[in-house]
């Protein structure tokens, strides 16, 4: 039986006991909510008719008194861990057309002082007619008497204006960017001529907090305090990661979809988060709902996001000590490699799904040196690494006679690097490669160029990935009787080939075939470029930095 009063007599009494007022802006209220709970968590407030177990001729008091006990079961439960709350009001509309928002009102009067309301409304209108929806929502009187709204921003700045602007300067909106659903594509990640429409609806959101901040009778206050903040899903990483750098460090954002939609909580936290570990709401609403014992899935979500958010910040920890470690292993010849890999496209960054399945933040295509310029300077820059390595004797000799470049991309490498030793550093080797099919005329046979029999050889090649053919070339050459003395290549990811196996491609193939394995560029000093260049900012280095955390060895 329930135990709170008849909805009809309590609604009186809900309007004469209003929540506290506080002239603290929306977004001021979530940053200090979450500082002093030490939380991320929002609660979704979500009374599907479905869910309220009433036969299907409840009447609507029946209704509206059964969302109240829902909601309000979950808020008692829930309110240690809650930053804020957020009722959709389309729930409580459906309860019917004279109880459903003085319902939801109900229930934004029943959530504890000091916890901000989130009203998820979705409004988007102009004029009038936006003014008048943020009247309803904000209201103490007559409306909801929420903190904040979510809001579509597709008509503009005149929709968004009367939401946080003028009197309800305090009031803050969270503007719907890239959303959760699949559909989002459709619409939200059109391709405009520099960026995606959600990149563009992130800046703005930055842009239209300072036109609030100049247009509002507080003007004075603390402009740092953002008035938009972006709805972007948990479901999609890259595009929370995008949002992120197009919005700004201070912007808060909304990431719906972990849980039920199927989001990944630490993938949207190292998407998300600001530089402070901060500036991400994860809502959750069936995920506690739905629970035998909310207060304990409350605290376990909580946790369940704070150590998403420490491996972070542990992250970033280790990647200052390794940026400590690698200051000063730049050598001029990598840094020279990766700016004219870059400008020739060869070196890309962004989002990037490899073959194994991981998502990588930048990606090299050594077939993209396909210009004389682009191909002079790829040969010296791997005679730079190769001389620098050691595969050279303390006395400046070289510890191999052939180069040897394996089908197909491996010959001109090969080609390329045995010109620039000699002209670079007068180092004359000699060159052989071999076909993927043997000639059955001329000299025949699948080895072409110097004789590789009881030689030193050192094997060219542009990457490791799994290693399989630089072994295929490895035991071929053992079988003509030369000597493999070592590798050559352009990048190293120096990541593990899984998250089970500590070594990367790179590593298990020197130890396998007992060789040195030698890179004009690894990982480290892909950071350190980064680090350093003015062309990138510190986003681009970051999600380099979370990968190497993730994956790196």
């Amino acid at each position: 039986p329930s135990t709170s009063p008849p909805l009809l007599h309590a609604l009186h009494h809900s309007q004469l006991n209003h929540k506290l007022s506080t002239n603290m802006s929306f977004f001021q209220q979530i940053t200090d909510r979450s500082k002093t709970i030490n939380s991320l968590l929002c609660i979704g407030l979500d009374p599907h008719l479905a869910e309220l177990k009433l036969p299907p001729t409840a009447s609507e008091e029946e209704r509206a008194d059964a969302a109240y006990e829902f909601c309000t079961r979950i808020i008692n439960a829930t309110h240690p861990h809650a930053v804020a709350y957020k009722p959709n009001a389309a729930f409580f509309e459906a309860l019917g057309t004279k109880l459903g928002c003085l319902t939801l009102r109900r229930v934004v009067d029943a959530i504890p002082d000091g916890i901000p309301v989130l009203l998820d409304v979705k409004r988007g209108d102009i004029g009038s007619t936006a003014a008048a929806y943020a009247e309803a929502c904000y209201d103490e009187d007559h409306g909801i008497k929420a903190d904040g709204v979510t809001l579509s921003p597709l008509m503009g700045w005149d929709s968004v204006k009367p939401f946080v602007t003028g009197k309800y300067s305090s009031k803050g909106a969270f503007l719907l960017c890239k959303t959760s659903n699949p559909g989002s594509n459709d619409l939200l990640a059109l391709k405009l001529q520099n960026e995606t429409l959600f990149e563009k609806i992130a800046k703005l959101t930055d842009e239209w907090s300072q036109k609030a901040a100049a247009e509002s009778a507080d003007s004075d206050s603390t402009d740092s305090i953002p008035r938009l903040g972006l709805v972007v899903g948990a479901t999609d990483p890259h595009a929370l990661s995008l949002a992120r750098q197009s919005a700004g460090k201070s912007a808060w954002i909304l990431a719906p979809g972990v849980g039920a939609q199927g989001g990944d909580l630490d993938a949207a936290c190292r998407a998300g988060l600001d530089e402070d570990g901060s500036g991400l709401l994860i809502p959750v609403s069936r995920g506690v709902s739905r629970a035998s014992d909310p207060a304990a899935e409350a605290k376990t979500l909580k946790e369940g996001i704070n150590a998403a958010r420490e491996a972070v910040l542990e992250s970033k920890r280790t990647s200052s000590a390794a940026a400590a470690e690698d200051s000063s292993s730049m050598a001029p010849y990598q840094k020279e490699f990766l700016e004219f890999s870059l400008k020739e496209g060869v070196l890309k960054f962004g989002s990037f799904v490899l073959k194994s399945g991981r998502t990588s933040p930048y990606f090299f295509n050594a077939g993209l040196f396909s210009s004389g310029s682009a191909l002079f300077k790829l040969g010296k820059s791997y005679a730079a690494a190769i001389m620098a390595s050691e595969l050279v004797e303390k006395d400046g000799k070289v510890k191999f006679d052939v180069v040897f470049g394996p089908a197909y991309k491996g010959i001109s490498l090969g080609a390329l690097v045995t010109a620039a030793l000699y002209s670079d550093f007068g180092v004359d080797a000699g060159f052989a490669y071999n076909r993927k099919e043997a000639k059955d005329h001329g000299e025949g046979g699948i080895l072409v160029g110097a004789s590789m029999a009881k030689k030193r050889v050192l094997i060219v090649d542009d990457v490791i990935t799994a290693g399989t053919a630089i072994r295929e070339s490895h035991t071929m050459l053992k079988g003509i009787d030369a000597v493999p003395v070592g590798v050559a290549i352009a990048l190293d990811r120096a990541e593990k080939r899984s998250l089970e196996d500590p070594k990367s491609a790179v590593q298990a193939v020197a130890r396998d075939l007992d060789i040195p394995v030698v890179s004009i560029v690894a990982l480290p000093q892909l950071q350190e470029y980064l680090r350093s260049s003015p062309d990138y900012d510190e986003d681009v280095l970051k999600l380099v930095t979370e990968y190497r955390f993730k994956y790196g060895v």
